[in-house]
């Protein structure tokens, strides 16, 4: 039977999402707990592949099982728990404090946690005035870029479908063809700034690489009609610097039918 479960994790510990061979990642930390409780060996596909350092508000996965899930226990009271809702906390129980799941619940044996996917939003935090509190959530900047130039610039990106520009290069990705629902920035305070972006799919990087050059376009380093040849060129090359992995967050994952 196939399960969603959905989760949140602060991701600078980790070396991704992916289970790698040279750091502990996420994925493997949730499918060894996962094994552990359910006595079967369990695999846990995601939604997507966040890169190291990168934090989720939301991921989706899901996994598969043979066997049922594990009864709860009764309640002094006669109080039921679901034993979604059992797995749930003895989850939380012996994940690490910096991994949480909010909810597992059965799905169709066709749903996918990547593929059945609609759409996906990241946010990304900067600041710009020194905090002790955001270092790990948020990118500090020197100095306030001009967010309006920015978000003229990000309505751009509303209007083209080939993101090569701000791909991460030489991976197996198939197309590079994405389709953006919204991007702007938001103010959350005098000094606090989040970019707010959704489309259908994502590529390798693309996030902290059209962060970056935004940025770019925000400190005057690049006009509003160089962004939109950046984006026409299709060249990784002609875009600016990725930004840093700490202030991207997965903020959530859409689909048409959920469990």
């Amino acid at each position: 039977m196939r399960y969603f479960i959905e989760l949140s994790y602060d991701g600078t510990a980790y070396c991704g999402w992916q289970v790698q061979p040279n750091g502990e990642s996420v994925q493997g930390t949730l499918q060894r707990a996962l094994s552990l409780l359910l006595r079967e060996e369990v695999t846990v596909t995601g939604a997507g592949r966040t890169d190291a350092g990168v934090h989720a508000a939301m991921m989706v996965a899901h996994f598969d099982i043979n066997a049922p899930l594990p009864t709860p226990p009764a309640r002094e009271g006669g109080e039921k728990q679901t034993a979604c809702d059992y797995l749930v906390y003895r989850l939380n129980g012996v994940l690490p404090h910096d991994i949480a799941i909010h909810r597992i619940y059965p799905v169709a044996d066709d749903m996918h946690a990547r593929f059945s996917a609609r759409a996906r939003t990241y946010y990304y935090y900067v600041h710009t005035r020194k905090s002790p509190f955001l270092r790990d959530r948020s990118w500090r900047l020197a100095k306030a870029p001009d967010f309006d130039a920015m978000n003229r610039a990000a309505a751009i990106l509303l209007s083209y479908e080939d993101f090569t520009s701000f791909s991460k290069v030489n991976t197996d990705t198939k197309t590079n063809i994405c389709h953006v629902r919204s991007a702007h920035w938001v103010q959350l305070a005098d000094y606090e700034w989040r970019f707010e972006i959704t489309a259908d799919r994502f590529l390798r990087n693309m996030v902290r690489a059209i962060v970056g050059t935004l940025i770019e376009v925000g400190r005057g380093q690049l006009s509003i009609d160089g962004f939109r040849q950046v984006i026409e060129q299709k060249n990784r090359s002609a875009a600016g610097d990725s930004v840093p992995a700490r202030g991207l967050f997965l903020q959530k994952v859409e689909y048409n039918i959920c469990g």
